[in-house]
């Protein structure tokens, strides 16, 4: 009998191989991608479904940041049933959609939609190269070492967002962090190696007990950040059947604080540029009994010292947070490559 996650565990510690071909098929397929996006834009639209969704938040995000670009996302299905909300006017928009399968039901039929509508060009970011998403696309970038055989995702959604992360570098025609892309791979796979023990320490503690000591998770990330904290906490809700929310770190203290006990874990997505004021959100809620876990550049509890400039340290974020769901999941007795009323791939009847 199959051993329970085999697969995730499999495709969390081999993420770092699919970031690199991410950055590999983004440098090869550079010539085409200047030529669409040196076209003028109203704006710029990422779109997905579940984690793609969270993914174009943060790479709306950078990619605002990086190019100065007017650029935000929306859920696939938001595209589909209310494009008003989403496409102002007639102006021209370049979408970007990303699906891990390239077959997500609401994601096609936007994208079918918007091209029937001439808004403008589709770039796609998938994992599979024969699937529908990258048949509609006028260029799609492919990353076939993506693939994953478990439901929840990691390796996936990982490697598209290296990929998203470099198309905004190369539309800010920012040499410099190009270039150090190139040495995610090698940092990821430190991290994992160092970052495994912290993952395990808040997956799996309490398990001894009658019940796991931590009963409720909360992720704060802001900027490029919040789409990464909603992803991470996406995982342990999949994964471990495990209440947690995502919030921006100042909008922490406007309520939500109110649910912080003795039993609750805040993991902070921290940033270089607002360290001080982000830090100083998590010691109020350890000063409120919470557990505290903390992973930056430099200075926290899991620190990456990767060298890598800030926009482009994001993908660093996750591999122990994805980590630290697969141990909680197996703590519990669960199966982290079947998640709980979960499939691969949503397709409806649309």
């Amino acid at each position: 009998m199959m051993e329970k996650g085999i697969h995730t565990h499999n495709e969390i510690f081999s993420q770092p191989e699919a970031w690199a071909q991410a950055l590999d098929v983004v440098a090869q397929a550079r010539p085409r991608l200047q030529a669409l996006l040196s076209a003028a834009y109203d704006q710029v639209l990422f779109t997905g479904c579940g984690s793609t969704y969270y993914l174009s938040l943060s790479a709306a995000a950078l990619f605002q940041e990086l190019t100065g670009r007017l650029a935000r996302a929306v859920p696939g299905g938001e595209l589909l049933l209310n494009p008003q909300t989403a496409l102002a006017g007639s102006g021209k928009t370049l979408l970007v959609a990303v699906s891990r399968s390239g077959s997500t039901t609401e994601t096609v039929r936007a994208v079918e939609q918007f091209k029937q509508h001439k808004r403008g060009p589709v770039l796609a970011i998938t994992n599979y190269a024969e699937k529908p998403l990258a048949g509609l696309a006028d260029l799609a970038i492919v990353i076939d070492k993506g693939q994953e055989q478990s439901v929840a995702q990691t390796r996936s959604f990982a490697s598209m967002y290296v990929a998203a992360a470099a198309l905004a570098a190369v539309a800010a025609g920012d040499e410099n962090l190009l270039q150090a892309l190139a040495g995610l791979p090698e940092v990821g796979r430190k991290l994992l190696a160092a970052g495994e023990p912290l993952a395990r320490q808040f997956g799996e503690y309490g398990r001894s007990e009658a019940a796991l000591a931590f009963d409720r998770y909360y992720f704060l990330g802001s900027g490029a950040r919040y789409g990464l904290a909603c992803e991470v906490n996406l995982k342990l809700k999949e994964m471990t059947l495990t209440h947690s929310e995502p919030f921006h770190f100042l909008e922490f203290r406007h309520g939500p604080m109110s649910m912080v006990t003795a039993s609750t874990v805040v993991v902070g997505l921290l940033s270089e540029r607002n360290f001080k004021h982000e830090s100083a959100v998590l010691q109020e809620m350890q000063a409120k009994g919470s557990r505290i876990l903390t992973l930056a550049e430099t200075g926290a509890m899991l620190s990456f010292d990767s060298g890598i400039p800030e926009s482009g340290c994001g993908v660093l974020y996750l591999p122990v947070l994805q980590l630290m769901a697969f141990y909680r999941s197996l703590a519990k007795g669960l199966d982290p490559d079947r998640p709980h009323n979960l499939s691969a791939v949503i397709q409806l009847d649309l």
